[in-house]
C-alpha cells in the first residue's frame, strides 16, 4: 500500500500483522527491554519492515536503533523511515534521496481535544468523501516532523508547520520557522481502513 505514494528511488516494506519471523539485533534488544508487549511487537514489526526495505537496496540487515528524539539511526548512506498503528507497520529507505518521511494512523477521527493541540485555524478545511480530515492532518505533520527533525536537528511543533490539504491525494507543507525547508510536497492515500502520508526529498 504504501508504495503507491512513493517514487521507484524509494525502497519500501510493510506488514498488517506482527510476523513471526521478525527478531531484533542485540543493540535493539536493549533499548526496548522494559517495554511493553504492545510497544515491543511494534518496534520489532518496524525494524523487521526495515531491514526487508534495506534489501532492496541491496544493503545486508543492520541494527537500527533509536537516536535523538528517538529518530532512526540508519546505516550510513542510508534515509528512512518508519511508522507504526494498530495493524499495520511500515518502512520507507533510500540510498539517493534527501529526505523521506512516512506515517499511517486509522481512518478514524481524531481523539477530543487532539485537533486543537495541533491544527492552525486556517487549516480546518474538511475534504469530503471517506478519508477523515482531521486525522489526515495529524498523519501529515507527522510525515513532515520526520523529514524535517534528521537535517534541522530540533524540534518542530504541529503549529509551526502550515499543511494545505488536496482532495486529490497530495499536500503541501508550509514550514512557519527557519530552517532547511520553506515548503514541503507530500501524498496521501486513504485505504484499508487506514491513512498514510509520505514526503519524499528528491536526490540532490
Amino acid at each position: 500500500m504504501i508504495e503507491k505514494i512513493l517514487p521507484a528511488w524509494v525502497a519500501s516494506a510493510e506488514t498488517f500483522h506482527d510476523p513471526p519471523e521478525a527478531v531484533l539485533f542485540p543493540e535493539e534488544e536493549a533499548y526496548i527491554a522494559r517495554a511493553v508487549d504492545k510497544r515491543r511487537r511494534e518496534f520489532t514489526s518496524a525494524r523487521h519492515c526495515a531491514r526487508r526495505a534495506l534489501a532492496e537496496l541491496g544493503l545486508p540487515p543492520a541494527p537500527i536503533v533509536p537516536g535523538e528524539r528517538g529518530a532512526p539511526a540508519w546505516p550510513t548512506g542510508v534515509v528512512g523511515a518508519m511508522t507504526h498503528c494498530d495493524g499495520y507497520r511500515a518502512a520507507a529507505v533510500s540510498l539517493t534521496a534527501a529526505g523521506v518521511g512516512i506515517d499511517a494512523e486509522p481512518n478514524a477521527p481524531l481523539p477530543e481535544g487532539v485537533l486543537d493541540a495541533i491544527a492552525l485555524d486556517r487549516e480546518r478545511v474538511p475534504l469530503a468523501g471517506p478519508v477523515h480530515w482531521d486525522r489526515l492532518l495529524f498523519s501529515a505533520k507527522e510525515s513532515v516532523y520526520k523529514v524535517w527533525f534528521p537535517r534541522a536537528r530540533r524540534w518542530l511543533g504541529f503549529e509551526e508547520a502550515e499543511i494545505t490539504l488536496d482532495p486529490g491525494g497530495t499536500f503541501t507543507a508550509r514550514i512557519l520557522v527557519p530552517g532547511p525547508f520553506a515548503e514541503l510536497n507530500g501524498r496521501w492515500l486513504c485505504e484499508s481502513g487506514l491513512v498514510v502520508t509520505a514526503i519524499t526529498l528528491p536526490p540532490g
